[in-house]
């Protein structure tokens, strides 16, 4: 199983640590060169690789992790998403609810991303938080995943706990995601809850 980052801003570097953290190898690209963020990539871990985006997606699981408003140009990268598993990692703050046409923004995410199997997650921490050790007085800090695709929910549910989180599955995009989504000028119930599960 081979693994990127889509975004190299703060989120996308927090979930590169998580990877380096766990000796885990991920690519991360951006629309940018490599050699433009290299140096940043060398100072998380050498698991961690620069590529630019067409061999970056190369990858089987993709973590979204721009602007939403950018997740259209990053689908138009490829002409199909069969066989990749993509992670939205997006937030809608500030996106009308009209442009989503009511619907959950992961549910428009999923649908430019024809295709392939969707899972939000990983987007109600902020980076300050994601960016440290998920391991907390002895319990796992909690991510929680919402996919129409429960087969995908389970793949990404093993590697959140490969890279030492504790996944709790919330159910369909259209209910489990809108608790972790934001758009318009709210924000889903268990955005920003940094929670820690003990075994």
């Amino acid at each position: 199983m081979s693994y990127a980052i889509i975004g190299f801003g703060h989120i996308g570097q927090a979930l590169a640590k998580a990877f380096a953290r766990s000796g885990i190898e991920v690519s991360v690209a951006t629309t940018r060169d490599p050699e433009s963020f290299a140096a940043d990539a060398a100072a998380i871990g050498p698991t961690v690789i620069p590529k630019k985006l067409a061999d970056a997606l190369k990858a089987d699981v993709l973590f979204l992790a721009v602007r939403f408003e950018s997740h259209p140009d990053v689908a138009k990268a490829l002409p199909t998403w069969k066989g990749k598993t993509i992670v939205d990692v997006t937030n809608a703050y500030g996106v009308p609810p009209e442009q989503l046409e009511g619907q959950p923004s992961s549910k428009v995410v999923a649908q430019a991303f024809a295709g392939g199997r969707l899972v939000k997650g990983f987007n109600h921490l902020v980076a300050a938080v994601l960016d440290k050790d998920p391991a907390v007085h002895g319990g796992r800090r909690v991510v929680f995943l919402a996919s129409d695709d429960d087969g995908a929910a389970a793949e990404i549910g093993a590697l959140a706990g490969k890279l030492g989180f504790s996944p709790i599955k919330l159910g369909g995009l259209s209910e489990g995601g809108l608790l972790v989504q934001a758009r318009g000028n709210s924000w889903g119930h268990l955005i920003f809850k940094d929670l820690v599960k003990f075994d």
